[in-house]
């Protein structure tokens, strides 16, 4: 597994670094082989009044990404907390797409691929190819995926896995560009362009 260690306001110090490769190879390390590469954020708020420390892990598995965010006034503490929940994500998503139906008549059951999902609109070359590296402006961080078009039950299982408010995806059936979201009291809600 690739694992790519990145601090903000905080140098990664090599206690630091084992300490976070230990605890997240452990975390993923129980789920053979679904996880290719993680991307581990570590960051102390600059406001010395905000005791805050922030540990946020990415992970990309099977082509799904999963993330988990924990702060706490220590970033150790941060780490094992992001740990915990990224193994109780991982076990979920595991749960749902692993092959736990072994009796006859069910066929194990199979996560594809970015390319499978796009099907013939396969995702070819970078993300970023022919863009310029730059620093976006003071607060504004831009993110750039693929976004193969999926049905709104798929939207919804991303979310859960994705530890955000809110997720947006391509919808299979009419192609345009639609956000689920979870309400504030509950249940889930989906933005869409009006026609």
């Amino acid at each position: 597994m690739k694992l790519l260690i990145h601090g903000r306001n905080l140098e990664v110090t090599p206690a630091i670094r084992d300490y976070t490769e230990e605890k997240l190879t452990r975390a993923i390390g129980h789920f053979d082989g679904i996880v290719k590469e993680a991307d581990v954020h570590l960051s102390v708020a600059r406001n010395p009044r905000v005791p805050q420390q922030t540990a946020e892990v990415t992970v990309f598995a099977n082509g799904t990404v999963i993330r988990a965010q924990e702060r706490s006034e220590n970033l150790y503490a941060s780490i094992d907390l992001v740990a915990g929940k990224l193994t109780r994500q991982l076990r979920r998503f595991k749960d749902r797409h692993g092959d736990h139906h072994h009796s006859p008549g069910h066929h194990a059951s199979h996560t594809p691929s970015l390319a499978e999902l796009a099907g013939e609109e396969a995702v070819h070359g970078s993300l970023v190819e022919g863009k310029e590296a730059a620093l976006p402006s003071r607060g504004v961080r831009r993110k750039y995926f693929a976004m193969p078009a999926m049905e709104l039950d798929q939207a919804l299982q991303q979310l859960e896995l994705i530890d955000h408010d809110f997720y947006l995806f391509r919808d299979a059936s009419s192609g345009e560009l639609q956000v689920v979201y979870r309400r504030n009291h509950g249940g889930y809600g989906v933005i869409q362009t009006k026609g």
